[in-house]
């Protein structure tokens, strides 16, 4: 049940009010953005909130239990916050999104409807639809470890302890031309052997994906001509020149810590763990015996 303010309450109860919605999301990076359906910016709570940025809400469903409640944005990229190539390299990915009913002559008299994150966004031209997921599909995701082959450690985290600090393990090159948002060949990697940052992360330092952290699809050197392909496009443009440093790939098995990495002390998988064939076999008068 929503609580309202003394000021608010008095306000609903006049018959005839002055309300719209506003929604503030804060991605991951630390930006926060502020949206409204009325005709006039609002500001609260250290947020600007942009009036005609191109969004429509759908009802809001409530479900009864653990069910995750959500409801549906749509709307054109009109607000030049909102670029479109921010939304395509995942930038707003389970951003935080808090929806409140406000008084758009007083904002102060306010109430926040919904707290929640963007599940999927759907992207056709300039217009998108993005979900917006209540708290309760947080209780969905895995939590604490998982019993697999594969190591469940992050490459370089406190529990893995390898030092990416390491140049044998860290490069640091340029990108000399771009086929794609997601494939280019670059320049200061010559000395590492082809498929060694296969599944490593590069880190954008210069031009429009400054900041951006991807997963490396595959990384090739064919006759001094070294390609990253990334499993996610940065944002464009990418051009000549930009930057990046980029990790050594691991696949998290056994064999591959043992020997790319001298680690398997660490490893934080469980690679002698029975499978499926071993639960499904059918035990057989004699077996076993000589």
């Amino acid at each position: 049940m929503k609580e309202l303010s003394a000021a608010l309450a008095a306000h609903l109860a006049t018959g005839s009010t002055t309300l719209c919605w506003c929604w503030r999301l804060s991605r991951r990076d630390g930006i926060r953005q502020g949206f409204t359906d009325h005709d006039r910016d609002l500001v609260f709570d250290g947020t600007t909130f942009e009036a005609a940025a191109g969004f429509t809400a759908s009802e809001i469903r409530d479900q009864v239990g653990l069910s995750v409640d959500n409801l549906e944005v749509t709307g054109a990229v009109s607000s030049e916050r909102l670029a479109e190539a921010d939304l395509a390299a995942g930038l707003y990915d389970d951003a935080s999104v808090e929806i409140f009913r406000v008084n758009w002559q007083n904002p102060a008299e306010r109430v926040l409807m919904r707290a929640g994150s963007l599940g999927e966004v759907k992207r056709s031209g300039p217009a998108f639809a993005a979900e917006i997921r209540g708290l309760a599909h947080y209780l969905q995701q895995p939590r604490g470890r998982v019993f697999q082959y594969t190591c469940d450690a992050d490459l370089g985290d406190q529990r893995c302890t390898i030092d990416l600090g390491n140049p044998a393990l860290t490069g640091t090159g340029a990108i000399v031309s771009a086929a794609s948002a997601r494939r280019f060949t670059a320049s200061g990697l010559d000395a590492f052997e082809s498929e060694w940052f296969t599944q490593g992360l590069v880190t954008f330092t210069s031009g429009a994906a400054s900041g951006q952290k991807l997963e490396v699809k595959r990384h090739t050197s064919v006759s001094g001509v070294v390609t990253l392909e990334l499993w996610q496009p940065a944002r464009e443009p990418l051009a000549a020149g930009q930057t990046f440093s980029v990790t050594a790939g691991c696949n998290k098995h056994l064999d591959t810590c043992k020997a790319k990495f001298a680690n398997a002390i660490n490893f934080r998988g469980f690679p002698h763990m029975p499978g499926n064939d071993f639960l499904a076999r059918i035990a057989r008068p004699g077996a076993g015996t000589s």
